[in-house]
């Protein structure tokens, strides 16, 4: 088969389509023929050598994908070969071919295009497990979501207003900003001209956000704790804007408030799998019923991954870039 290799860490053009050895299928796991996968910052931190895949996991870059069966590992039940589907991933995403954990497998939901369907891993993972499992955002309360246009963003938003909570969104061009409110967030806010603390505030009656999805990390932690509210939960999920920050103890006492941090990627199969198994209970019937959707901004040959990092890398896109094979 062929995969995208990263023979030295570097720039997009570190990314080389390259003929290499099939996966097999080992205990637990099915092998799936890849229609299509998508592009993660976290594919971008691994091709320039910052994030490593996690023990015994695939090479190979890309954390999710869509696809057939090809062929059942042994000791595997529930599948079929041939059966439609799409996959939460440790690496290996972005060939013709990847052998997935079984417990990692979820059906194309009625409704959604065979390559659409390579855009929903990662993201409805991600929000369910933070926003929802972890955080608890509950209906009438509000989150915000910093980065409100990415592929998180995007199914964030949608994912709370079907669960009767209030939206506020960050983006940096009033394009992304319409678009999030097209898809039901309330407070838009252009981080690049307003400040998301007051805007929030302001917009809550002085109360703040209760649920906060943050991306970037270090850059945002102090304004963060500043915009949430009593009892607020901030989840973070990603380090955009660096790994370290000062946190201030007394106000996270004063609105008796918490912070959780969490990724996908590292987790034990078990954690995994109770994590697909709560989207696929709660998620999917959202998708199939047509409340919730994939949002794709494009898709892009598989060989040339390279174009679809830079898309990413200058973040001029909306929903997710899609990798999609011969």
């Amino acid at each position: 088969m062929h995969a995208i290799t990263i023979p030295e860490p570097g720039g997009p053009e570190a990314l080389v389509w390259d003929e290499v050895p099939d996966p097999v299928p080992g205990e637990g796991e099915v092998l799936v023929e890849v229609a299509a996968s998508a592009v993660n910052r976290a594919d971008i931190l691994q091709r320039q050598g910052f994030y490593d895949p996690p023990p015994g996991a695939s090479r190979y870059p890309g954390l999710e994908c869509s696809g057939r069966i090809a062929a059942l590992g042994p000791g595997v039940s529930g599948w079929a070969v041939g059966d439609e589907v799409c996959a939460l991933l440790s690496g290996g995403g972005y060939a013709e071919k990847v052998a997935v954990p079984a417990g990692q497998l979820l059906p194309v939901p009625e409704g959604v295009g065979l390559r659409a369907a390579a855009a929903l891993p990662e993201v409805v993972c991600t929000v369910w497990s933070n926003v929802f499992m972890i955080a608890h955002l509950r209906p009438g309360e509000t989150l915000l979501v910093h980065g409100g246009s990415s592929g998180i963003g995007t199914m964030a938003i949608q994912l709370a207003k079907a669960v009767g909570a209030k939206v506020a969104v960050t983006a940096g061009t009033k394009e992304k900003l319409e678009y999030c409110g097209e898809l039901g967030a309330e407070i838009l806010v252009n981080y690049r001209e307003q400040d998301f603390v007051e805007e929030v505030k302001a917009a809550t009656d002085g109360a703040g956000a209760d649920v906060i999805l943050d991306n970037m990390g270090a850059k945002y932690l102090d304004r963060n704790i500043q915009t949430l509210a009593v009892n607020g939960r901030l989840a973070v999920i990603g380090m955009q804007g660096g790994i370290k920050g000062e946190l201030n103890l007394a106000a996270l006492l004063n609105k008796r408030a918490a912070v959780t941090a969490a990724s996908l990627r590292a987790r034990p199969l078990e954690e995994k799998a109770a994590i697909v198994a709560a989207v696929r209970e709660h998620v999917w019937p959202l998708l199939s019923g047509g409340h919730v959707r994939p949002v794709v901004d494009r898709e892009l040959p598989m060989s040339d991954a390279a174009a679809a990092h830079r898309v990413v890398e200058e973040s001029s896109h909306i929903g997710k870039v899609l990798l999609i094979t011969p």
